[in-house]
């Protein structure tokens, strides 16, 4: 397969590079940096080393000098290693740093201050549409999700399958984050039930059938590997009473829909409208990360229930954005944009459906789905 063209910008220094396992951080990096001193601390081997010895970092970069850039793929392995990275930084010999990894856990674990501002920190996503171009599916998108190890799989929901099971064990297990996998395992099933909803611990708890404080605890661990994420209530300038619960998402459509368990009671159409709104939200937080992290993302909801999915602000950017897995534009579907629009008269109102036609209705931009998700890149949310 083609290798696919990150939008992530090169940072130019040296640099931390966060994201779950399968994003393609150590793809992406050899890549850019081909001709880099790269150290692989999964290997055992080098784990080992540099885990006994860190100064051998020194002694590595010495015996092949001319090589500027070093590479170390899961720095968190070895957080000891980056007392020696911050000494050679600060002799300024003309180093850069790509120091990659599946969660800043470990490092903060270890009192680590990422190198105390002297290293930018950068995140990578799943796909993004836009990187994938022409073999974009958005249907398959929608259902395995846009993981770079699902999507290039010949069989994406046995990858899928593997991958659960790869963090359960990888990053669960082995790192030792949590007494009983059994509980953890239900955890992550009754947290399905949450994604792209207005969060409820207790609710989490009693659906698992764990103490309310472990349930936390594992809510804590989804965060700190990057598998989950919290999205606040937007209340600046508030005219009207809000909503203090934040809404949870998981970090991909596809790992939604594999650990949602579905039933004779459950509605197909209900599930796939759930992975729609995270799908989009994933592609927000991609957009915004590669764009600089210039913009705030929230959500809005009233006490009295009145909701819109998505509000986009920064320096440049005030949108309000609404997505439904409908093929048509019904008036009831642009009641929260319109309410919005009436608290905030700068912003832009956005709605994203289903259907293939842009429309203008009630002052509103309908767009579909696809086409939005295409188009979005680094810089302006959309282009006209």
């Amino acid at each position: 397969m083609e290798t696919v063209i990150r939008l992530l910008p090169n940072p130019g220094k040296s640099f931390f590079l966060f994201g779950p396992r399968g994003t393609g951080k150590s793809t992406w990096v050899k890549t850019v940096y081909k001709d880099a001193l790269s150290i692989d601390l999964l290997s055992p081997e080098p784990f080992r080393n540099y885990s006994a010895n860190p100064e051998r970092l020194i002694e590595a970069i010495e015996g092949d000098h001319a090589r500027k850039t070093i590479v170390l793929d899961e720095i968190q392995r070895v957080p000891a290693l980056l007392d020696v990275v911050h000494e050679l930084i600060e002799k300024k010999r003309g180093y850069q740093f790509v120091m990659t990894g599946s969660s800043p856990r470990k490092l903060k674990r270890h009192g680590v201050n990422l190198l105390a501002g002297r290293a930018a920190v950068r995140t990578l996503h799943p796909f993004m549409a836009a990187e994938l171009g022409g073999s974009f599916d958005f249907k398959r998108a929608l259902r395995y999700g846009l993981l770079p190890l699902v999507w290039e799989s010949s069989d994406s929901e046995d990858a899928l399958k593997a991958y659960i099971a790869l963090y359960l064990r990888e990053e669960i297990q082995i790192e030792g984050l949590v007494r009983n996998v059994g509980n953890f395992s239900r955890f992550l099933e009754a947290i399905s039930f949450s994604h792209a909803s207005v969060f409820n611990l207790s609710n989490v708890a009693r659906e698992c059938q764990v103490e309310r404080k472990t349930v936390e605890g594992y809510v804590k661990i989804l965060e700190d590997l990057l598998l989950a994420f919290f999205l606040p209530v937007f209340s600046k300038r508030a005219k009207r009473q809000l909503s203090s619960h934040n809404k949870f998402y998981m970090f991909d459509a596809g790992v939604y829909r594999f650990l949602r368990p579905q039933g004779h009671l459950d509605h197909p159409q209900e599930i796939e409208g759930l992975a729609l709104e995270g799908l989009v939200y994933q592609h927000l937080r991609a957009w915004n990360a590669y764009s600089g992290d210039k913009n705030a993302l929230s959500f809005w909801r009233t006490r009295s229930g009145v909701e819109v999915d998505f509000i986009v602000y920064g320096p440049d950017e005030f949108r309000a954005i609404e997505v439904k897995n409908s093929s048509r534009v019904r008036d009831e579907y642009l009641r929260g944009l319109i309410s919005f629009k009436q608290d905030y008269p700068e912003c832009e109102t956005m709605f994203l459906y289903r259907g293939r036609e842009r429309l203008k209705k009630n002052g509103v931009l309908c767009l579909p789905c696809e086409e939005f998700l295409r188009q979005l890149k680094p810089g302006a949310l959309w282009r006209n």
